[in-house]
């Protein structure tokens, strides 16, 4: 008799390759990872933390907690990128095409990652957490990117 073994269907494949992306992360306040597919194929993937060659959060000190800033507010006012953003950029910087894909991310996108997110041509966004950014939720409806809570599907 044939053992049955339980696989995780594509999309909590990929979430979780996401929360062990997010591990990579120097964020003091919140681990984020993301990872771009398309056709079940990985094309990238990024973290929140520091650009390349400047101090890390977790070295250099946290702006917005010294600043008392809430999640989802004042997003300039923080020296990281976040996952979304680094995954967008590697994607760019070799020369991938992340048109039509779709994002895991361990967390609902902020609204400036979303405005990356609706020109970058990424039709779904897979996410596994909140994030407290109400206009971000209202302009991906408004574009047409589907946005699938995979906590809701539990």
């Amino acid at each position: 008799m044939k053992k049955s073994i339980h696989r995780p269907d594509w999309d909590s494949y990929f979430l979780e390759i996401a929360r062990t992306v997010a591990k990579r992360s120097t964020c003091l306040r919140r681990q984020v990872g993301a990872v771009m597919v398309r056709d079940k194929q990985i094309l990238s993937t990024g973290y929140n933390g520091a650009p390349a060659g400047i101090a890390h959060c977790d070295t250099a000190g946290c702006l917005r907690e010294k600043l008392k800033v809430p999640p989802g507010e004042r997003h300039e006012l923080c020296r990281g990128l976040h996952a979304e953003q680094n995954a967008i950029i590697q994607a760019a910087v070799h020369g991938v095409s992340i048109d039509r894909s779709t994002m895991y991310c361990t967390h609902e996108p902020c609204s400036v990652c979303s405005k990356m997110i609706i020109n970058a041509g990424i039709k779904t966004v897979v996410v596994g957490g909140n994030y407290p950014d109400k206009l971000a939720r209202e302009i991906l409806k408004e574009a047409g990117v589907k946005v699938i809570n995979a906590q809701h599907r539990r």
